[in-house]
Protein backbone atom coordinates (compact mmCIF):
# COMPACT_ATOMS: atom_id res chain seq x y z
CA UNK A 1 0.00 0.00 0.00
CA UNK A 2 1.03 3.59 -0.44
CA UNK A 3 0.23 7.18 0.54
CA UNK A 4 -1.69 9.50 -1.80
CA UNK A 5 -0.87 13.18 -2.21
CA UNK A 6 -3.96 14.95 -3.52
CA UNK A 7 -3.67 18.54 -4.72
CA UNK A 8 -4.43 20.85 -7.65
CA UNK A 9 -2.82 23.90 -9.20
CA UNK A 10 -6.16 25.73 -8.82
CA UNK A 11 -5.44 25.94 -5.10
CA UNK A 12 -2.71 28.43 -6.00
CA UNK A 13 -5.29 30.70 -7.67
CA UNK A 14 -6.75 31.76 -4.32
CA UNK A 15 -5.10 35.14 -3.87
CA UNK A 16 -5.04 37.25 -0.72
CA UNK A 17 -3.87 40.85 -0.19
CA UNK A 18 -0.19 41.65 0.26
CA UNK A 19 1.00 40.69 3.73
CA UNK A 20 -1.85 38.27 4.42
CA UNK A 21 -0.59 35.14 6.25
CA UNK A 22 -2.70 32.69 4.23
CA UNK A 23 -0.83 33.16 0.97
CA UNK A 24 0.03 31.21 -2.16
CA UNK A 25 3.59 30.62 -0.94
CA UNK A 26 2.27 28.36 1.83
CA UNK A 27 1.17 25.65 -0.57
CA UNK A 28 4.17 26.19 -2.81
CA UNK A 29 6.49 25.50 0.14
CA UNK A 30 4.54 22.40 1.18
CA UNK A 31 4.58 20.94 -2.33
CA UNK A 32 8.29 21.68 -2.71
CA UNK A 33 8.99 19.93 0.60
CA UNK A 34 7.13 16.83 -0.60
CA UNK A 35 8.68 16.71 -4.09
CA UNK A 36 11.21 13.96 -3.38
CA UNK A 37 8.88 11.65 -1.44
CA UNK A 38 7.48 8.44 -2.90
CA UNK A 39 3.78 9.26 -3.13
CA UNK A 40 0.84 8.40 -5.37
CA UNK A 41 0.18 11.84 -6.83
CA UNK A 42 -3.48 12.54 -7.56
CA UNK A 43 -5.21 15.54 -9.11
CA UNK A 44 -7.97 16.86 -6.88
CA UNK A 45 -11.40 16.98 -8.53
CA UNK A 46 -13.89 19.76 -8.05
CA UNK A 47 -16.33 18.83 -5.31
CA UNK A 48 -19.86 18.32 -6.57
CA UNK A 49 -22.48 20.69 -5.23
CA UNK A 50 -24.14 17.71 -3.52
CA UNK A 51 -20.88 17.12 -1.64
CA UNK A 52 -20.93 20.65 -0.25
CA UNK A 53 -24.60 20.32 0.64
CA UNK A 54 -23.79 17.41 2.95
CA UNK A 55 -22.59 19.96 5.49
CA UNK A 56 -23.53 23.45 4.29
CA UNK A 57 -26.99 24.74 3.28
CA UNK A 58 -27.66 26.06 -0.22
CA UNK A 59 -27.77 29.57 1.25
CA UNK A 60 -24.06 29.29 2.13
CA UNK A 61 -23.15 28.45 -1.46
CA UNK A 62 -25.37 31.28 -2.71
CA UNK A 63 -23.67 33.78 -0.39
CA UNK A 64 -20.19 32.77 -1.53
CA UNK A 65 -21.11 32.83 -5.21
CA UNK A 66 -22.67 36.26 -4.81
CA UNK A 67 -19.52 37.55 -3.09
CA UNK A 68 -17.07 36.02 -5.58
CA UNK A 69 -15.35 38.96 -7.32
CA UNK A 70 -14.55 39.18 -11.02
CA UNK A 71 -11.43 41.19 -10.13
CA UNK A 72 -9.63 42.40 -7.05
CA UNK A 73 -10.74 41.16 -3.65
CA UNK A 74 -13.99 40.69 -1.76
CA UNK A 75 -13.67 40.85 2.02
CA UNK A 76 -15.84 38.27 3.77
CA UNK A 77 -14.85 39.19 7.32
CA UNK A 78 -11.94 40.85 9.09
CA UNK A 79 -9.36 38.40 7.79
CA UNK A 80 -11.07 36.33 5.08
CA UNK A 81 -10.79 37.44 1.46
CA UNK A 82 -11.95 36.12 -1.91
CA UNK A 83 -10.24 36.68 -5.26
CA UNK A 84 -11.53 35.54 -8.68
CA UNK A 85 -9.90 32.11 -8.18
CA UNK A 86 -10.89 31.54 -4.57
CA UNK A 87 -14.17 29.69 -5.01
CA UNK A 88 -12.68 27.25 -7.50
CA UNK A 89 -9.78 26.64 -5.12
CA UNK A 90 -12.23 25.96 -2.31
CA UNK A 91 -14.14 23.48 -4.45
CA UNK A 92 -10.83 21.73 -5.25
CA UNK A 93 -10.00 21.55 -1.54
CA UNK A 94 -13.37 20.00 -0.76
CA UNK A 95 -12.99 17.69 -3.73
CA UNK A 96 -9.58 16.58 -2.47
CA UNK A 97 -11.10 15.63 0.89
CA UNK A 98 -13.83 13.57 -0.80
CA UNK A 99 -11.36 11.91 -3.17
CA UNK A 100 -9.06 11.05 -0.27
CA UNK A 101 -11.89 9.28 1.56
CA UNK A 102 -12.87 7.39 -1.59
CA UNK A 103 -9.30 6.23 -2.21
CA UNK A 104 -8.63 5.14 1.36
CA UNK A 105 -11.95 3.39 1.89
CA UNK A 106 -11.76 1.87 -1.60
CA UNK A 107 -8.41 0.27 -0.77
CA UNK A 108 -6.49 2.18 -3.46
CA UNK A 109 -4.10 3.62 -0.85
CA UNK A 110 -3.45 3.13 2.85
CA UNK A 111 -3.71 6.82 3.71
CA UNK A 112 -3.85 10.20 2.00
CA UNK A 113 -2.77 13.81 2.47
CA UNK A 114 -4.77 16.60 0.83
CA UNK A 115 -2.34 19.47 0.21
CA UNK A 116 -4.85 22.22 -0.42
CA UNK A 117 -5.78 25.80 0.32
CA UNK A 118 -7.84 27.62 1.42
CA UNK A 119 -8.03 25.65 4.67
CA UNK A 120 -11.39 24.58 6.09
CA UNK A 121 -11.73 23.99 9.80
CA UNK A 122 -13.05 27.47 10.71
CA UNK A 123 -15.93 27.41 8.19
CA UNK A 124 -19.15 27.08 10.15
CA UNK A 125 -22.48 25.85 8.83
CA UNK A 126 -23.45 29.16 7.21
CA UNK A 127 -20.35 31.27 7.84
CA UNK A 128 -17.07 31.54 5.96
CA UNK A 129 -14.41 32.81 8.36
CA UNK A 130 -10.82 32.44 9.51
CA UNK A 131 -9.48 32.05 5.94
CA UNK A 132 -11.94 29.14 5.38
CA UNK A 133 -14.93 28.64 3.05
CA UNK A 134 -15.91 24.95 3.27
CA UNK A 135 -15.46 22.56 6.19
CA UNK A 136 -13.22 20.03 4.47
CA UNK A 137 -12.58 17.72 7.45
CA UNK A 138 -16.26 17.64 8.42
CA UNK A 139 -17.16 17.01 4.79
CA UNK A 140 -14.73 14.07 4.67
CA UNK A 141 -16.35 12.65 7.81
CA UNK A 142 -19.90 13.04 6.52
CA UNK A 143 -18.94 11.57 3.13
CA UNK A 144 -17.46 8.52 4.86
CA UNK A 145 -20.56 8.11 7.03
CA UNK A 146 -23.34 8.83 4.54
CA UNK A 147 -21.84 7.74 1.21
CA UNK A 148 -19.67 4.83 2.35
CA UNK A 149 -21.90 3.72 5.21
CA UNK A 150 -19.36 3.81 8.01
CA UNK A 151 -20.77 3.78 11.51
CA UNK A 152 -18.01 5.70 13.35
CA UNK A 153 -15.48 8.26 12.14
CA UNK A 154 -13.02 10.28 14.23
CA UNK A 155 -11.64 13.72 13.36
CA UNK A 156 -8.45 14.84 15.13
CA UNK A 157 -7.49 18.52 14.78
CA UNK A 158 -4.06 19.65 16.01
CA UNK A 159 -4.09 23.12 14.46
CA UNK A 160 -3.12 25.78 17.02
CA UNK A 161 -6.46 27.58 16.48
CA UNK A 162 -9.64 25.87 17.59
CA UNK A 163 -11.56 24.14 14.79
CA UNK A 164 -14.78 25.99 15.56
CA UNK A 165 -16.19 25.21 12.13
CA UNK A 166 -15.65 21.46 12.39
CA UNK A 167 -17.12 21.57 15.88
CA UNK A 168 -20.19 23.44 14.62
CA UNK A 169 -20.69 21.12 11.65
CA UNK A 170 -20.33 17.93 13.74
CA UNK A 171 -21.93 19.21 16.96
CA UNK A 172 -25.05 17.04 16.62
CA UNK A 173 -23.46 14.10 14.76
CA UNK A 174 -23.25 11.09 17.13
CA UNK A 175 -21.32 9.00 14.58
CA UNK A 176 -18.37 11.44 14.60
CA UNK A 177 -15.90 11.86 17.43
CA UNK A 178 -14.16 15.24 17.23
CA UNK A 179 -10.91 15.63 19.19
CA UNK A 180 -9.15 18.97 19.06
CA UNK A 181 -6.17 20.58 20.78
CA UNK A 182 -5.67 24.34 20.59
CA UNK A 183 -3.95 27.21 22.32
CA UNK A 184 -6.25 29.01 24.72
CA UNK A 185 -6.71 31.90 24.97
CA UNK A 186 -6.42 32.54 21.23
CA UNK A 187 -8.67 33.40 18.28
CA UNK A 188 -11.47 32.35 17.65
CA UNK A 189 -12.12 32.09 21.40
CA UNK A 190 -14.01 28.80 21.38
CA UNK A 191 -12.77 25.37 22.41
CA UNK A 192 -13.48 25.17 26.12
CA UNK A 193 -13.58 21.78 27.81
CA UNK A 194 -17.29 22.28 28.44
CA UNK A 195 -18.00 22.36 24.69
CA UNK A 196 -18.58 18.62 24.32
CA UNK A 197 -21.26 18.25 21.63
CA UNK A 198 -24.90 17.16 21.67
CA UNK A 199 -23.88 13.58 22.43
CA UNK A 200 -20.69 14.15 24.43
CA UNK A 201 -18.72 13.21 21.32
CA UNK A 202 -16.45 16.30 21.24
CA UNK A 203 -13.22 16.46 23.23
CA UNK A 204 -11.59 19.88 23.53
CA UNK A 205 -8.05 19.97 24.93
CA UNK A 206 -7.04 23.62 25.52
CA UNK A 207 -3.28 24.18 25.86
CA UNK A 208 -1.83 27.26 27.58
CA UNK A 209 0.30 29.81 25.71
CA UNK A 210 4.04 29.08 25.75
CA UNK A 211 3.47 25.39 26.44
CA UNK A 212 5.43 22.91 24.39
CA UNK A 213 5.57 19.40 23.09
CA UNK A 214 5.64 17.77 26.52
CA UNK A 215 2.26 19.22 27.44
CA UNK A 216 0.84 18.26 24.06
CA UNK A 217 2.10 14.68 24.35
CA UNK A 218 0.64 14.36 27.83
CA UNK A 219 -2.76 15.65 26.71
CA UNK A 220 -2.97 13.27 23.77
CA UNK A 221 -1.65 10.30 25.75
CA UNK A 222 -4.00 10.71 28.71
CA UNK A 223 -7.11 12.10 26.97
CA UNK A 224 -7.22 11.76 23.20
CA UNK A 225 -5.82 8.29 22.66
CA UNK A 226 -8.06 6.61 25.26
CA UNK A 227 -11.11 8.31 23.71
CA UNK A 228 -10.12 7.05 20.27
CA UNK A 229 -9.69 3.52 21.55
CA UNK A 230 -13.06 3.62 23.29
CA UNK A 231 -14.82 5.02 20.21
CA UNK A 232 -13.26 2.48 17.78
CA UNK A 233 -13.46 4.62 14.61
CA UNK A 234 -13.49 2.99 11.20
CA UNK A 235 -11.55 5.94 9.75
CA UNK A 236 -9.41 8.69 11.28
CA UNK A 237 -9.42 12.12 9.64
CA UNK A 238 -6.71 14.62 10.59
CA UNK A 239 -7.01 18.39 10.37
CA UNK A 240 -3.29 18.94 9.98
CA UNK A 241 -2.45 22.50 10.97
CA UNK A 242 1.22 23.21 11.64
CA UNK A 243 0.88 26.60 13.34
CA UNK A 244 1.55 25.19 16.82
CA UNK A 245 5.19 25.18 15.68
CA UNK A 246 7.51 27.27 17.83
CA UNK A 247 8.40 29.48 14.84
CA UNK A 248 4.83 30.30 13.81
CA UNK A 249 4.01 34.04 13.97
CA UNK A 250 0.27 33.75 14.71
CA UNK A 251 0.39 31.86 18.01
CA UNK A 252 2.64 30.99 20.93
CA UNK A 253 2.80 27.23 21.35
CA UNK A 254 6.29 25.76 21.18
CA UNK A 255 5.99 22.47 19.33
CA UNK A 256 8.98 21.23 17.36
CA UNK A 257 8.94 19.43 14.01
CA UNK A 258 9.69 16.26 15.98
CA UNK A 259 6.48 16.79 17.97
CA UNK A 260 4.40 16.77 14.79
CA UNK A 261 6.19 13.60 13.66
CA UNK A 262 5.51 11.96 17.04
CA UNK A 263 1.82 12.85 17.01
CA UNK A 264 1.39 11.62 13.44
CA UNK A 265 3.18 8.36 14.21
CA UNK A 266 0.97 7.79 17.26
CA UNK A 267 -2.19 8.44 15.26
CA UNK A 268 -0.96 6.05 12.56
CA UNK A 269 -0.32 3.38 15.19
CA UNK A 270 -3.82 3.87 16.58
CA UNK A 271 -5.27 3.68 13.08
CA UNK A 272 -3.44 0.39 12.53
CA UNK A 273 -4.90 -0.90 15.79
CA UNK A 274 -8.45 0.38 15.30
CA UNK A 275 -9.29 0.87 11.61
CA UNK A 276 -6.89 -1.04 9.37
CA UNK A 277 -4.56 1.96 9.20
CA UNK A 278 -7.04 4.15 7.33
CA UNK A 279 -6.21 7.85 7.66
CA UNK A 280 -7.19 10.92 5.65
CA UNK A 281 -5.27 14.12 6.44
CA UNK A 282 -6.03 17.59 5.11
CA UNK A 283 -3.87 20.70 5.37
CA UNK A 284 -5.07 23.48 7.64
CA UNK A 285 -2.86 26.28 9.08
CA UNK A 286 0.85 27.00 9.37
CA UNK A 287 2.22 30.44 8.56
CA UNK A 288 6.00 30.36 8.94
CA UNK A 289 6.97 29.02 5.52
CA UNK A 290 10.04 27.05 6.58
CA UNK A 291 8.37 25.58 9.67
CA UNK A 292 5.31 24.68 7.60
CA UNK A 293 7.45 22.93 4.98
CA UNK A 294 9.47 20.98 7.53
CA UNK A 295 6.53 19.93 9.69
CA UNK A 296 4.31 18.95 6.76
CA UNK A 297 7.13 16.82 5.33
CA UNK A 298 7.62 15.13 8.71
CA UNK A 299 3.85 14.50 8.87
CA UNK A 300 3.74 12.92 5.41
CA UNK A 301 6.90 10.88 6.05
CA UNK A 302 5.12 9.24 8.98
CA UNK A 303 2.09 8.52 6.80
CA UNK A 304 4.41 6.87 4.25
CA UNK A 305 6.09 4.76 6.96
CA UNK A 306 2.68 3.60 8.18
CA UNK A 307 1.63 2.67 4.64
CA UNK A 308 4.73 0.65 3.81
Amino acid sequence: MTTALITHADCLLHQTPEGHPERVARLEHVLHALETLDLKRVTAPLAAEDDILRIHPASHLHTLRAANPSEGYAQIDGDTFMSPGSLEAAFRGAGAAVRAVDMVLGGEVQNAFAAIRPPGHHAETETAMGFCFFGNAALAAKHALDHHGLKRVAVVDFDVHHGNGTQDLLWAEPRALFITSQQMPLWPGSGRVEEDGSHGQILNMPLPPDSGGDQMRAAYTTQAFPRLRAFKPELIIISAGFDAHQDDPLASLNWSTADFAWLTAELCALAAELCEGRIVSTLEGGYDLNALAQASRAHVEELIKAAS
